[in-house]
């Protein structure tokens, strides 16, 4: 039976292009179906403001599995101005790669959120086939360094402190040649230096690619179970030298492995070191336990995190690690395949249950495939909201936009109190509904007003730069969180009171889908104007106490100088 293909109504200024030599285009739009209900949360800009990057998963679709996965995005501020810049991960062609002359970008931000393209300069133009990237210090000097996950060698950029990046891959030991996808950085033995771990998806080659069909005989792309190579993930000590040590074996994650596609650390267990949650793409997930030193077990059968309330492994895309009921532990949430639908995790102080029913996000997201994510109060009124970015797998279901018969809307959910959530209309939260095949979304205060705006990678579409429009200008409170020698205190726990109830966010940069995002803790905070008491519970289980602060400000908390 042949596929549907309703091709609903396209503005005719808003084609994507998909010419030889094409950067960028303006995002395709359709009129949204759905009734208009509340105000837009934000406003497209990525076009006007300079982002003219535009990403490839082929110069034609080969249907090769890497196609499918391809799209990070990462938030940092290389430069040490203050503001935050965007690096975008390109494709490229796996099949004929000099067809396609693409790499990936980075973004300097002016200061107003409108930028410049300062790649070649910067040196961080890697033409391999990428797929995401993580942003952290890794040799403690002060400024940020980029690591980059390829379809091929990944690659690790020093940053020299002077505007430019020297490629140290293969010094560092870090350029293994498999097919990665999400990576996170963070000190997992206590010992300040950063370590990395790199998900990988499948062992894969063209000369092992496999061929599939849709429903209605036509090319398409494979389930990641035909393949039957799950592939082990990495995880990489830092020696404190510049280089790392791949340890997976002897710290015990390569007991168990999957189709690993999101990653994300946490203290799940509230023992003040940092654990990694792995989901996997048709195979249980894991929850990896540190014993404080760097040594691992994985939980995720015990603590009911593994499947699905319904006992089956679902197709784990992105992941993000958020105390979503404010109570001071750390819960899960996480994205899946259409005809199934994203996942909360609920943490009950020492095992999970499945709430997604209760949440208001689970019929929601069963005719969407979800990938980038984050929850963050955009609309500054006190309650956490949550952002998806969604994107087709295979093209057996109704065509959205001729253009990409992948592409769907992302969708935005208010939080309603508890863990409560509704979907936001217009769909997505802009104006006009943008339709492509999101991958990689972060979450970052681009233009420094104190609102939280977003950047998403679209698999062969153009990129968006989401400013938020929504926010009360006032109502918001932000802070620089550094331990004592003045590097991101990643894993640190932020805790303010507000209307009498505790609110709790994490210092944390890579979570997502094959993203880094910004790594400062953002509070909306309703109709209060001063928070009189900020607790911080850094790593390793020490507090500190810091306050009063007005609202409206941006702030700085170092580990010593509390309370």
């Amino acid at each position: 039976m042949k596929r549907a293909l309703t091709l609903l109504l396209v503005s005719s200024f808003c084609l994507v292009s998909c010419e030889e030599g094409s950067t960028g285009s303006m995002p395709a739009s359709v009129p949204d179906r759905q009734a208009v209900t509340g105000p837009v949360w934000f406003d497209e800009r990525a076009e006007a403001s300079g982002i003219d990057f535009r990403h490839w998963v082929g110069k034609d679709r080969n249907f090769y599995m890497p196609e499918t996965v391809t799209g990070g995005v990462g938030l940092i501020d290389y430069d040490l101005d203050g503001d935050l810049d965007v690096y975008l991960v390109q494709g490229g062609d796996l099949k004929s790669p000099e067809t396609l002359d693409v790499r990936n970008r980075l973004y300097r931000n002016r200061g107003d959120a409108t930028f410049e393209d300062v790649t070649d300069e910067a040196g961080v133009g890697d033409a391999g086939y990428g797929m995401g990237c993580a942003i952290g210090d890794y040799d403690g000097d002060g400024d940020p360094d980029i690591f980059v996950t390829n379809v091929g060698p990944n690659v690790l950029y020093r940053n020299d402190g002077q505007g430019t990046f020297t490629d140290v891959s293969v010094d560092a030991g870090v350029d293994h040649p498999g097919l990665g996808s999400s990576c996170a950085f963070g000190d997992l033995n206590g010992d300040g230096n950063l370590d990395l771990f790199v998900t990988n998806y499948i062992n894969w080659s063209i000369a092992t690619e496999l061929d599939c069909s849709g429903n209605g005989g036509q090319p398409d792309y494979c389930s990641p179970k035909n393949y039957q190579a799950s592939a082990p993930d990495l995880l990489y000590m830092n020696q404190g030298d510049g280089t790392f040590r791949e340890v997976g074996e002897e710290r015990g994650t390569r007991n168990f492995f999957g189709n690993g596609l999101g990653v994300a650390f946490g203290d799940f267990d509230g023992d003040g070191s940092q654990d990694i949650y792995v989901t996997n793409d048709g195979n249980p997930n894991q929850l990896w336990l540190n014993d404080g030193e760097g040594q691992f077990v994985n939980k995720a059968v015990g603590w009911g995190c593994s499947v699905n309330v319904n006992g089956l492994a679902e197709a784990g895309m992105g992941v993000a690690v958020v105390d979503c009921d404010q109570d001071g532990d750390l819960d899960l949430f996480m994205t899946h395949l259409r005809a199934e639908t994203n996942t909360y995790y609920e943490n009950r102080n020492g095992y999970f249950k499945d709430m997604t029913a209760l949440s208001g996000l689970a019929s929601a997201s069963r005719d969407s495939t979800g990938f980038g994510l984050g929850f963050c109060d955009f609309d500054h009124d006190g309650t956490l909201d949550l952002y998806v970015a969604n994107g087709r797998v295979t093209s057996d279901a109704e065509v959205i936009v001729e253009e990409d018969l992948y592409a769907e809307p992302n969708q935005v959910f208010r939080g309603v109190g508890g863990i409560r959530f509704e979907e936001v209309f217009p769909r997505g939260g802009t104006q006009d509904l943008l339709v492509h095949s999101s991958r990689g979304a972060a979450i970052g205060d681009l233009d420094n007003d104190g609102d939280m705006d977003l950047v998403v990678n679209n698999s062969h579409g153009p990129a968006y730069l989401l400013i938020n429009v929504v926010a009360d200008p006032e109502a918001w409170v932000q802070f620089r969180v550094l331990d004592a020698a003045g590097r991101i205190a990643l894993g640190a726990r932020v805790e303010i009171e507000l209307d009498g109830t505790a609110r709790f966010r994490t210092v944390q940069r890579n979570y997502s889908y094959c993203t880094s995002n910004d790594p400062r803790v953002h509070f909306g905070l309703g109709k209060s104007r001063k928070l009189q008491t900020v607790k911080v519970r850094w790593l390793g289980g020490a507090t500190e106490e810091f306050g009063p602060f007005e609202a409206g400000s941006a702030y700085e908390l170092r580990a010593g100088t509390g309370r």
